[in-house]
Order: C-alpha cells, then sequence, then structure tokens
C-alpha cells in the first residue's frame, strides 16, 4: 500500500526527538550524521516531492514544509539538508524524462544536492554541454549520488542567453571538504568541483522554461505540485528551517526559564515580566511568519489543483512573506538570546545558543535578501512590469 502523506509526517514527528540527540554529533561531524540520513529515509520524507512516475508522493507542499520544521526544531543543520535535498526532487520532475530515468530508474532513492550560482564555464558543443567550475554551499552533498549546478551560457559576443541548471552524476564530479562555520555546522555545505565534462542536452534545463512552468517533464509528470512557481518553492525551502530552528529556540528558552534563578536580582527569572514579554513577542514572531508561509503555498498550490493561472500579485506577496518569515525567525531568536545569560554563551549543548548560530547562518543564504524580494511586491502593487526570475 502507497504511504500516504500524512503518514510521512506522522513518522518524522516521532523521529524528531532521535535527530535532536544528534544535533551535536552533526556540529561536531560538520555533516548529518549517515544514521539521521537513514532514518530520514525510511519515514519517506525524501519521496514527498518525488513524481509519482517513479515512486514518490508528488504530495501537497505544504506537508513537506511542515516536516521540514519539525525536523529543524529538533536539529537546525539537520532540517536545512532535509530542505534542500528533499526539495530537489521537485526540479529534477522538470527535466527530460530521460534524465529522470538516469536518476530513479534503477533506485527511486537516490538523492540529489545543488549549487545554483552559475560559477561555471560553460561551452555549447554538439549534443550538450562541456561544463567546468568550482560551485560552493552544496548542502548535504555527501549524502546524494547527483548535482545540480548552475551555469551561464552566452552568445558568440559573450552576452548572456540563458542561467541553466545542470544535472550531473557523482562521478563527474568531486566534493571538496571547506565548511567549518559557526552556524549550520553540520550542513556539509562543500564545494563541488568539475572539470571539462560533457553535459548531454537533455540533462540541461533552462531557467526560462522553467519560469514559464513549461518544461519537459510536465509530459510524464502531470501532477499540480510540478505546475507551481520556481521562485516560491526555493525560496520558501529556504526559510522553512530557519523558522523551525526559532520554534526549536523558543521551547528551549522556555523550557530553561522555567529553572533559572538570576542572582543580580535575587529573582526567579520564571516570575520577571520582562522575560515574560520576550516570550510573547518571539511567540509572535514565529507564529506571523508560518502562517503566512503556509497560507501562500497553500493558495498557490489550490490554484495549480484547478489548473488556474498563478496572479502575480500573489507570487510577489509570497516572495515579500517568504523573506520577511525568515526576518521575524532571526528577530525571534534574537530576542530570547539576549535574556538567556551567561550560561548560553558557553560552550557546549545548548539549544537557544545553536539555534542562534543556526539562525544567523541561514539568514546569509541570498534567497534571504529582503530589499531584493520587498522591491518586487511594491513595483506589483504600483502596477510596474516586472522582470525577474525568482517569480
Amino acid at each position: 500500500m502507497r504511504m500516504r502523506d500524512e503518514d510521512v509526517l506522522a513518522a518524522v514527528r516521532e523521529l524528531a526527538p532521535t535527530l535532536r540527540e544528534r544535533a551535536a554529533e552533526a556540529e561536531e561531524l560538520r555533516r548529518v550524521p549517515d544514521a539521521s540520513i537513514k532514518d530520514l529515509a525510511e519515514t519517506g520524507f525524501f519521496q514527498l516531492l518525488q513524481p509519482r512516475a517513479y515512486g514518490g508522493l508528488a504530495a501537497d507542499p505544504l506537508v513537506f514544509y511542515r516536516a521540514v520544521k519539525e525536523i529543524a526544531r529538533a536539529c537546525g543543520s539537520t532540517g536545512w539538508v532535509a530542505s534542500v535535498v528533499g526539495v530537489h526532487p521537485w526540479q529534477v520532475a522538470l527535466f527530460d524524462p530521460r534524465a529522470q530515468d538516469e536518476v530513479w530508474g534503477d533506485d527511486p532513492q537516490t538523492r540529489i544536492s545543488s549549487s545554483y550560482a552559475p560559477t561555471s564555464q560553460v561551452t555549447p558543443v554538439p549534443g550538450g554541454f562541456k561544463v567546468s567550475g568550482r560551485w560552493h554551499f552544496s548542502s548535504g552533498c555527501d549524502h546524494a549520488d547527483w548535482a545540480l549546478l548552475g551555469g551561464l551560457v552566452t552568445d558568440g559576443d559573450g552576452k548572456p542567453v540563458e542561467v541553466y541548471t545542470f544535472l550531473v552524476p557523482r562521478a563527474d564530479y568531486r566534493i571538496i571538504d571547506v565548511w567549518d562555520t559557526v552556524g549550520l555546522r553540520g550542513t556539509g555545505s562543500n564545494d563541488v568541483v568539475m572539470d571539462e565534462v560533457f553535459v548531454p542536452e537533455h540533462r540541461a534545463l533552462g531557467f526560462g522554461p522553467v519560469s514559464a512552468r513549461d518544461c519537459p517533464g510536465h509530459a510524464v509528470n502531470p501532477e499540480p505540485l510540478y505546475r507551481m512557481p520556481y521562485a516560491a518553492v526555493f525560496t520558501t525551502t529556504i526559510s522553512t528551517p530557519i523558522v523551525g530552528i526559532a520554534e526549536g529556540a523558543y521551547e528551549g528558552y522556555v523550557a530553561a526559564t522555567r529553572e533559572r534563578f538570576r542572582v543580580s536580582y535575587g529573582q526567579k527569572v520564571v516570575e520577571d515580566p520582562f522575560a515574560q514579554v520576550r516570550i510573547a513577542r518571539a511567540a509572535s514572531d514565529i507564529d506571523a511568519a508560518w502562517l503566512q508561509l503556509s497560507r501562500n503555498i497553500s493558495e498557490l498550490y489550490d490554484l495549480a489543483v484547478r489548473g488556474e493561472d498563478l496572479p502575480m500579485a500573489l507570487r510577489t506577496r509570497a516572495r515579500r512573506d517568504q523573506v520577511l518569515a525568515t526576518e521575524r525567525a532571526v528577530a525571534a531568536v534574537d530576542l530570547l538570546m539576549e535574556n538567556a545569560g551567561g550560561k548560553a554563551m558557553r560552550t557546549g549543548p545548548n539549544l537557544v545558543q545553536r539555534a542562534w548560530r543556526d539562525a544567523h547562518t541561514g539568514r546569509g543564504h541570498a534567497a534571504n535578501d529582503p530589499e531584493r524580494a520587498l522591491v518586487l511586491f511594491g513595483q506589483a502593487a504600483l502596477g510596474l512590469d516586472i522582470q525577474d526570475t525568482m517569480l
């Protein structure tokens, strides 16, 4: 019997305490422990956004994001990797069916990592492209057998023609261990290097068809999930684990506050009205972040299910709320960390401190640049023409 979306979510919730116990191990290893990836795979999590034609669930995307939030609440690094690696089946589903067969034909459990910045040299050749380059921040790459790598194709005069995503097998690239950071230490977001590798045309996908939601993969994957906009799907993939991290910080702070005694004031912190106000503000910011994220994804998916157009007002709202969700989540963690006491700054398994480091590191992702996203909403509200690939 095929597993249901909600079965996966229930299994993820059951696994969460184990992931929390392994959070320190993930930081020490600088990658998610193999056991955690294995356990997540057994829940069916990585199949949530995978097409049904290849053993996946093609699930309601909100179920995926709810699962990501649960994982990130337990361990920020594991939540980040789960989100990023877990969303890649959605994009592979847009590729030529031949590419999908190569990835999943023999093993529906195959995982894919990515690095989308077009930091490569691309030369069109008969039947495809020759690609070389070094890509940074490929989260979870040690747990993947394929990679999605960005590249810019230019014309004879060096002018940009199209940004492509190239799908390449592990045998064609090597991983350079460079990830050593303050936050999200366990994500193993290492560099990927490739030298003069031929990538056949069917394993190259331009942003033009993706933005137009008219890709080769739609011929074999008719599920409405794959008619959603790339920008909303991928940027929500970045913000959701940060919201989950903030939820974990909130729970850790509240639990610690019940037991803390502030010697300077001779007072139990649980009785401090200023701590109580911080709890209220942090909780509200986290709730607002998630409520807007989940509302937008639900509305976009409902429209896709009905086969209706996805209005620009909704797409710009989704980007607006996505960057503000990250902003609110980080602000909530800051509120709690500022009042967590000196002990929270000690190295060791402090939930609030780890969340503080993880949230600020995640904030640095390009998808969380507020000005670039908010200006799109402002332009749409004013009736201006918008030309941006991240919508």
